[in-house]
């Protein structure tokens, strides 16, 4: 396996995959015509893949992705649900499943991995997370959930700031930031994921804590780009969507990035989920 290449780029790509069988077996939801993901991963020349929504055995996951990854895969206990795994050419030094307590052990919602990358100002340790964070239901149980999680994740960020010298965490964590996050905003006012008290912790996360949304500082003040459609309707032909997979980085790690892509499929009938791939390059 090789490293990150010698001009020092490294291109992390995050994507909620909607059960990886499935992406990998057809390259649009009805036309069932192409390889998919397949097709797609061979293109994009990732150095590190981070996937949610894995929902497959870890035997299924090392058989698809095939041999010239380290994978690490955090399963989830219910089998057919969540389940996130992280996939690097480089090979780990370290890997962590979980967040915070045994409440979400067997969740399949986070795993961390370490890796040793090389930048202008030699090795660096980074570590890479993929997350799924539930998408909740307001005035519920799984609304509890949510916050519980959130919560969790509000005490880990400053743990994994303080012991890596760069870090990103990336995955669909379910919560439109702002406005310009979701483009029927006003309608989604008092839904999971837009609900003003998960806002708030997506606001300590980039004030209090002083994580990245490196999307957005790329991106600019526009619209989105969106991240995912509902399957229902015209949203996906509308681009009535949401912007809710995040590249969350450390300050030294984000200033570092260069250029962010949504991967966003040419036609309803050719997606592979209802998630569109981040794509960032880092140029360490």
């Amino acid at each position: 396996m090789e490293a990150a290449s010698a001009t020092r780029r490294l291109r992390v790509a995050s994507v909620n995959v909607n059960g990886i069988r499935a992406a990998f077996r057809t390259s649009g939801v009805r036309a069932g015509n192409g390889d998919g993901m397949r097709e797609w991963l061979a293109d994009r020349d990732v150095d590190v893949l981070t996937l949610q929504e894995v929902r497959a055995p870890d035997a299924v996951v090392h058989e698809l992705l095939g041999p010239d990854w380290y994978i690490a895969h955090a399963e989830a206990g219910a089998k057919g649900r969540a389940g996130v795994a992280i996939a690097t050419r480089l090979e780990p030094t370290a890997t962590r499943i979980g967040i915070g307590e045994d409440y979400f052990a067997t969740a399949g919602r986070w795993i961390e991995v370490d890796v040793t990358v090389p930048t202008a100002a030699g090795d660096a340790r980074l570590t890479a997370v993929s997350a799924y964070v539930h998408s909740g239901e307001a005035g519920t149980a799984r609304q509890e959930d949510k916050y519980r999680f959130l919560t969790a994740m509000e005490r880990r960020l400053p743990e994994i700031r303080q012991s890596a010298d760069l870090a990103v965490v990336t995955g669909d964590l379910n919560v439109g930031h702002t406005t310009r996050d979701i483009k029927n905003w006003k309608g989604n006012a008092t839904r999971a994921g837009f609900l003003p008290e998960e806002r708030a912790y997506f606001d300590r996360f980039f004030g209090v804590h002083g994580w990245v949304d490196v999307h957005r500082a790329l991106a600019g003040d526009v619209e989105g780009p969106y991240t995912w459609w509902s399957m229902r309707g015209s949203a996906f032909d509308n681009d009535a969507g949401w912007r809710i997979d995040y590249q969350i980085a450390t300050p030294e790690l984000a200033r570092a990035a260069t250029t962010a892509s949504v991967d966003r499929a040419a036609s309803w009938d050719t997606r592979w989920s209802d998630h569109a791939p981040l794509v960032i390059d880092y140029h360490l």
